[in-house]
C-alpha cells in the first residue's frame, strides 16, 4: 500500500477510521486512575490542557490543527469562549463544521482551511492559542510557534500538548530500528519528535514566557491498550476504510509506541507559555 506522508493527505485518508480507533476527540488520553474508558481519558487531557490555558468566558481561542472539531466544541461549551479552528485537511474542516452545527455552536465555533506555520491571520487577535497533537507533523516547528506568538494579544497564552522525544537516539540505534520507525510513519504520518526543552526554547525565541512544562508520559501510556481494543472491536469497519494493511500498520504502530513509552524513548508533554503584557 502506498502511503502519502503529506499531513493533509494523511489526515484526509485516515480521519473516518481514526474516529473508531482513537475515539471521538482523536487524541491521547490522560488516565488518572488507569482504568478509565478512552472517552473519559481523552476528556481528562482536554481539561488538563484547558486548565493550563486558563480559559475564561469571552476569550477568543485559536485551535491549531483542530482535527474534526471535538475539543473546539467542548471548549466553547464548557468555558464560554469563541474558537476558530484551523487545519490543512478539508475533510477535517467539513467534519468539524458539521459537528459545530449539530451541537448548536455555529455562532461560537468556526473552522477554516489554514496552515499553522503560515496562518495568514492578523497580529494580536487571539487571547489563547491551543495546539493539540498537531505540531509533531509540522517540520518547521519554529514557524509554528512564531505564528502562535504573533497572533496572541499581550498577556495571551499558548498551550501545547504533543508526543515528545525523551532521550537522544544515537544514529546506530536509528539505523537498527528502521523498520519500527517505518511502521510509525505508515500508521501515523511523517512525524518528528522534539523534547519538551526544545519546545520551550522555541517558545522563548518567539518572545513567550514559559511557565509550565509537564511530562505526562506515564499517565498517557494506557492509551495504546485502548486503541488496540478499538482495533479489534471495529476491525471490519477499519478495513473498509484503510484496507487490511492499514489496520495491521495501526496495530503494530500502537505496539511500537507502547514499547517506546515503556523504555523512555518517546512520551508525552504539555507546555504553556505567556506573551508578556505591554509595560
Amino acid at each position: 500500500m502506498t502511503v502519502d506522508f503529506e499531513p493533509a493527505a494523511h489526515y484526509d485518508r485516515v480521519t473516518a477510521a481514526w474516529g473508531l480507533l482513537l475515539g471521538d476527540e482523536l487524541h491521547y488520553g490522560v488516565f488518572e486512575r488507569g482504568d478509565e474508558p478512552l472517552a473519559e481519558a481523552t476528556g481528562n487531557l482536554t481539561r488538563r490542557m484547558a486548565d493550563a490555558a486558563d480559559l475564561r468566558p469571552g476569550l477568543r481561542v485559536l485551535d491549531v490543527g483542530c482535527g474534526t472539531g471535538a475539543p473546539a466544541c467542548d471548549l466553547a461549551e464548557a468555558h464560554d469562549v469563541t474558537v476558530v479552528g484551523i487545519t490543512t485537511s478539508q475533510v477535517g474542516v467539513d467534519a468539524a463544521a458539521g459537528r459545530a452545527r449539530s451541537r448548536g455552536l455555529r455562532d461560537r465555533v468556526g473552522f477554516e482551511l489554514r496552515d499553522g506555520t503560515d496562518n495568514g491571520l492578523p497580529d494580536a487577535t487571539f487571547d489563547r492559542v491551543w495546539v493539540l497533537e498537531s505540531s509533531h507533523l509540522m517540520p518547521r516547528r519554529d514557524r509554528l510557534v512564531a505564528e502562535c506568538a504573533r497572533v496572541l494579544r499581550p498577556g495571551g497564552r499558548m498551550v501545547l500538548c504533543d508526543v515528545i522525544r525523551r532521550r537522544e537516539i544515537p544514529f546506530v540505534e536509528l539505523r537498527r530500528r528502521t523498520d519500527e520507525f517505518a511502521v510509525l510513519r505508515a500508521a501515523f504520518g511523517n512525524a518528528r519528535m522534539d523534547s519538551l526543552a526544545e519546545y520551550a526554547a522555541l517558545a522563548a525565541d518567539a518572545g513567550l514566557e514559559v511557565d509550565r512544562l509537564d511530562d505526562i508520559t506515564e499517565e498517557t501510556r494506557p492509551t495504546f491498550a485502548r486503541w488496540l481494543e478499538n482495533a479489534e472491536r471495529h476491525a471490519s469497519d477499519v478495513v473498509d476504510a484503510l484496507g487490511d494493511d492499514g489496520l495491521d500498520q495501526f496495530r503494530e504502530g500502537s505496539r511500537v509506541l507502547d514499547r517506546m513509552w515503556a523504555e523512555g524513548t518517546l512520551g508525552y508533554g504539555l507546555l504553556s507559555a505567556r506573551r508578556p503584557a505591554r509595560p
